[in-house]
């Protein structure tokens, strides 16, 4: 059994921490006399640890944050008596500072134009990604920049007609083109003008593919100054590019060739050691035209595999193991992509909620360990595409999906990770399996019941909430009394304290938060997210303090932004109610 002190202000020994979060999750054995101080009542300074490896320039960027108190708040009733739960948050221990780079998101051709979108334009704005991949996942890698697939510059010539599949057999090449103005897809000019619109900056894949079943006499070099023309095109208006997709990948363009085809000797199937080595011709010609254009501060990614990839069933096996051998220390960081849950499954909640913390340290672990063995420096490391993969009951568009989004931004940080983008901002509605944040244009037609065009998905506004509630530094938490509950501390610069609350269980949890080594003010300010009744427990709704999107409507209230906050005074402790499947994101103001 665990002692509880918060409410009483008592000071009090615990006998148990079963769940940390905030970042190691290190805590004394006695929980600090008084709200917001430190042992004796001291208040503790934190400070900030070097910045690490797998992070890198990716944090060169960080500000500070600063918190206003809302000025539009409500009050509740308390919850009566002591929870069953304490989370303590300790601002002496800081994890890792917070880049604004972790809440990128993917955009892709099939969106549209969407320049002539403002409903699309403002909720992108509103959810401040920062950094927006392009032009798309696995179409990347049939995709010419400056190509309009009209005859006047379409494919080279020497792009063949037909590409081949994991099974050998041949079929339409289906490229993509960066000049095409029809109104089903994206032309990289408002791809630019997106970025701009939203304040936000690039993340550009290049095609590798041709470097591959490019039919002419030097595959390589060709691919390779088509992509530095495109650094060119750029004008050191994009910092962060990267050569190709899921090289390593069976469903990739490129995977296997039709070695009739190939005039430089490539096996049909690709291998670790081939992706490097070409890499390395890549990021000399784009190296080459960033100078020329006076962008001096390109960085060039190189692609790895998420997981154990020794004895890989669908794809390269002991790829990065190829990659980092051949490629050396010439990438500038190292791209890998996190889609969590079991590929096409019907995973429970439970099942999803278990994989943010587990999945991101895996990931890692596997990371620095193909590093180390290869005998070369650890380099950044960018997570350009996550979600989860859950099929079958609608678990992608769900209010689960924004749980999982929150406790994975929770995670990434854990692991000091600073460059994460999400897939991605729409997709199509593929009966509820769709993977974008809103829906998209077509959903008007009644694709999507109960959605408008570009409607927000649940995963947006705990996005939002996240970013809103979370500060510029993660500290130390940690939870006792319920493995339900998982907490994400954090300070910002101008001086509050905040703590990020989920609750993986299916009932509500009382939770009563201690804040150490913090001068605390008089008030803390918080906001409830949980799903609503409907297709449980994977709602396609969420609701912000109790408040709901408008009948017959799907996703959350669009008046989200000017809810009131909940205010309560810290006079008898901190306690909240974290509702079954929901979030609590509180700031706890400064003396």
């Amino acid at each position: 059994m665990f002692a509880v002190c918060i409410a009483s202000m008592q000071s009090c020994k615990k006998d148990s921490s079963n769940n940390s979060g905030g970042g190691g999750g290190n805590t004394s054995t006695t929980v600090s006399t008084g709200v917001g101080t430190g042992p004796g009542g001291s208040v503790v300074t934190g400070t900030d640890p070097a910045v690490a490896t797998t992070q890198g320039f990716f944090l060169g960027g960080w500000q500070g944050k600063t918190f206003t108190d809302p000025t539009n708040t409500q009050t509740v009733s308390k919850p009566s008596g002591i929870g069953a739960t304490t989370v303590v948050v300790d601002l002496s221990q800081i994890t890792t500072k917070v880049s604004s780079l972790l809440f990128g998101n993917n955009i892709n051709p099939f969106m549209g134009q969407v320049v002539d979108q403002p409903v699309l334009l403002a909720n992108i704005t509103a959810l401040s990604p920062n950094i927006i991949r392009a032009p798309g996942g696995s179409l990347s890698d049939v995709y010419f920049w400056n190509g309009d697939g009209n005859g006047n510059a379409a494919a080279p010539g020497d792009a063949p007609t037909n590409l081949l599949s994991a099974t050998g057999a041949a079929s339409a090449a289906g490229y993509w083109y960066g000049n095409n103005t029809q109104d089903w897809t994206l032309t990289l000019t408002n791809y630019y003008s997106v970025l701009a619109q939203t304040n936000s900056t690039g993340l550009i894949t290049v095609n590798y593919a041709y470097a591959r079943y490019g039919t002419g006499p030097t595959p390589v070099p060709t691919a390779a100054h088509l992509a530095a023309q495109w650094v060119r095109y750029d004008k050191g208006k994009t910092t962060y590019w990267e050569v190709g997709n899921e090289c390593y990948g069976n469903w990739e363009a490129g995977y296997e060739i039709d070695q009739t085809q190939n005039h430089d000797g490539q096996p049909a199937i690709i291998t670790g050691a081939l992706y490097g080595a070409h890499f390395q011709v890549f990021a000399d010609s784009m190296r080459a035209a960033a100078a020329q254009v006076g962008n001096t501060n390109i960085k060039i990614g190189a692609v790895l595999t998420s997981a154990n990839d020794i004895n890989s069933n669908d794809g390269v096996s002991n790829w990065n193991n190829g990659v980092l051998t051949a490629g050396g220390n010439s990438p500038d960081f190292y791209v890998v992509h996190n889609y969590y849950t079991p590929y096409n499954q019907n995973s429970t909640a439970a099942e999803i909620l278990s994989t943010p913390s587990s999945q991101t340290t895996g990931m890692m672990s596997w990371i620095q360990t193909s590093v180390q063995n290869a005998g070369v420096t650890q380099k950044p490391v960018a997570m350009d595409e996550w979600n989860i993969e859950a099929t079958g009951s609608s678990q992608n568009v769900s209010n689960i999906a924004g749980l999982h989004a929150v406790m994975t931004l929770g995670s990434i940080l854990q692991a000091q990770i600073s460059m994460a983008s999400r897939w991605d901002l729409a997709n199509g509605w593929d009966n509820g399996d769709d993977q974008g944040i809103f829906s998209n244009s077509s959903s008007a037609s009644g694709e999507e019941p109960g959605a408008n065009p570009w409607n927000a998905r649940p995963a947006f506004y705990y996005m939002w909430f996240f970013q809103k509630y979370f500060g510029d530094r993660m500290v130390a938490s940690a939870v006792n009394g319920s493995t339900d509950i998982v907490s994400y501390g954090s300070s910002f610069s101008s001086g509050q304290a905040g703590v990020v609350l989920v609750n993986q269980g299916s009932t509500d949890h009382i939770v009563n938060i201690q804040f150490n080594n913090f001068a605390i003010g008089s008030n803390y300010y918080y906001y409830e997210l949980n799903g609503g009744t409907d297709n449980a427990p994977f709602s396609h709704d969420v609701m912000i303090n109790g408040v709901g999107p408008a009948s017959g409507k799907t996703g959350g209230p669009s008046n989200y932004s000017s809810i009131a906050a909940i205010a309560q005074g810290v006079s008898g402790g901190i306690t909240v109610v974290v509702p079954a499947y929901g979030a609590v994101f509180l700031v706890a103001d400064k003396k």
